[in-house]
């Protein structure tokens, strides 16, 4: 790992076991839901290679695996791939790769970044080198699914303070916007240390997102904003989903 990576708050807080501790209880179910509907929507050949870029401990992964598809995980965390390799068979394999680079090129059918993950770093270049690895990765028409937050509604509905208890471990949460950036400060203690982890992603809004896929030669097919594939609204939506094409 590089300088650089090291430095950078998702290359360390992702690679901790807390984080996974803090994010034990997420309830993934709707998110499978979501890959279910995309694969019958998109109309997915089991023959088609999927890469799921940032694909942490691999939940995703396994889950794209199961419905018949040929997946590779990829991941900056070495911890979250080492635990992911547990899953790997003959269709479904893991590696560390930083997403800003090209892991293989035209290897691809299709491309998903689900959860929110992307616009962790603080310079937009390293958004369009990002898409522009995936344009690499892909074949030619090849698709990319990306799945963010609707950034609109998440600004304007932020909860500044929380606190939560995992593990027995009390975690005390804060949120803030600075025009650019959702900041997520976490502290707590644990066997007579005190941390603190910082979370930092840019709140890209939908123009900004089809100006980027403009940039880097995708073509937007569609738009949807929830799990259930419904019309993205910038008030209601909880989600902001992509479906692109390699021009």
């Amino acid at each position: 790992m590089s300088e650089t990576q090291k430095s950078e708050w998702f290359a360390e807080w992702f690679d901790t076991a807390y984080y996974h501790t803090l994010y034990k209880h997420r309830d993934f179910k709707e998110a499978e839901r979501f890959i279910s509907n995309l694969i019958e929507h998109l109309d997915i050949d089991e023959d088609a290679k999927c890469l799921d870029l940032a694909c942490g401990k691999g939940r995703h992964s396994v889950f794209l695996n199961k419905k018949g598809l040929n997946v590779t995980g990829v991941d900056l965390s070495q911890n979250s791939i080492e635990a992911a390799a547990q899953f790997e068979n003959e269709r479904l394999r893991f590696d560390v790769h930083d997403m800003r680079t090209v892991y293989r090129e035209n290897a691809y059918n299709v491309v998903f970044n689900l959860f929110t993950s992307f616009g962790y770093f603080d310079s937009n270049d390293d958004n369009i080198k990002v898409l522009r690895s995936i344009y690499s990765m892909l074949k030619e028409d090849g698709l990319l699914v990306v799945d963010f937050m609707n950034a609109h509604k998440t600004t304007n509905n932020l909860v500044a303070r929380e606190e939560k208890e995992v593990d027995t471990i009390n975690f005390n949460i804060n949120r803030s916007y600075d025009g650019s950036h959702i900041f997520k400060d976490i502290r707590f203690e644990d066997e007579g240390s005190k941390f603190h982890f910082q979370e930092r992603v840019q709140a890209i809004t939908k123009q900004h997102f089809l100006e980027m896929f403009e940039t880097t030669g995708f073509e937007v097919q569609e738009i949807y904003g929830s799990f259930s594939l419904d019309s993205y609204n910038p008030d209601l939506s909880d989600r902001l989903i992509f479906i692109c094409k390699k021009k």
